[in-house]
């Protein structure tokens, strides 16, 4: 039972790592597929991280991305190929700089800059890891989804029965049956499923894939909406990240989240992404609309 667990993570990861190596069709123009995570439109950490493998694929391999700023514009279409056109911005002796267009139905959906920087020495500083349960003693999330069974919101139950890449594990206890207000942080263990190539680059995908996750719905906590929110319309609006140091992300990350503000039909969230030895190895920043449904 376990061994066959064990393949099925593997074919997950695989897959995950196929969505993301994108099909060159001519000089910086590429073309990626599209997977459901169980809404009706393209995931956005998705789209965010295609478009960074189609600018990887045009940056030297001793580069690696240290920044990225994107807008999502309009919703993906999950039936529909998307077209990533990519920019050059900058070649310079130390710094890389890509515009990534993506397209569908002849409409830019997404837009993404990003940086890519030779591997240099400089100071080092960083914030101290929060100090939290080990993921090792929290359920996942299909944990949950066995735990609560058709108790859980129809929207949620959806989202957590599809299978996915990813595992994670929330600290904090947010019960899915009750609208109960909480404080806007939390804390969420992750990793992929299975063993992943040594490549830092698909490590890189992988990681801007996964902090799209439960950024926004952060914002969602002190208004009663955590786990119930079909009465809401929710949307990325835009996801930058700075990657600060090397990782795995098949090995355990705590994604340290918090929600500054809401305001003028907006939810704005940060992340912190940090080892499991300390290692503050990421920082993500959103803003996401947040409304009720007319």
């Amino acid at each position: 039972m376990q061994f066959c667990f064990y393949l099925r993570a593997m074919k997950e990861v695989s897959q995950l790592i196929e969505l993301l190596r994108m099909e060159q069709l001519e000089v910086n123009l590429f073309r990626g597929q599209s997977k459901s995570v169980g809404s009706e439109r393209v995931f956005g950490g998705q789209v965010m991280a295609q478009a960074l493998s189609a600018a990887m694929q045009t940056v030297p391999d001793d580069r690696f991305v240290h920044s990225l700023h994107s807008y999502f514009l309009l919703p993906g279409d999950l039936e529909v190929p998307i077209v990533f056109e990519v920019e050059r911005i900058r070649d310079g002796g130390s710094f890389t700089t890509r515009r990534v267009k993506a397209i569908q139905h002849g409409a830019a959906i997404f837009h993404l800059s990003a940086s890519f920087q030779l591997a240099q020495e400089g100071y080092e500083h960083q914030m101290e890891k929060p100090r939290v349960s080990a993921p090792e003693d929290l359920p996942s999330w299909e944990g949950l989804a066995k735990q609560f069974g058709d108790m859980i919101p129809p929207n949620l139950k959806k989202m957590l029965d599809i299978e996915r890449p990813l595992d994670f594990r929330q600290v904090e206890f947010i019960n899915p049956m009750v609208q109960e207000k909480y404080d806007p942080v939390r804390h969420v263990w992750m990793k992929a499923k299975g063993e992943m190539p040594e490549d830092r680059r698909l490590h890189d995908l992988v990681l801007a894939y996964a902090t799209d996750y439960n950024l926004l719905t952060t914002a969602l906590l002190p208004h009663g909406f955590a786990a119930d929110f079909r009465s809401l319309t929710l949307a990325s609006l835009d996801h930058s990240m700075w990657f600060h140091r090397p990782f795995r992300m098949d090995e355990w990350l705590l994604y340290a989240l918090d929600s500054p503000s809401a305001s003028g039909a907006r939810g704005f969230t940060r992340g912190q992404v940090f080892s499991q030895s300390g290692e503050l190895v990421a920082s993500v920043a959103q803003e996401g609309l947040m409304r009720p449904r007319r």
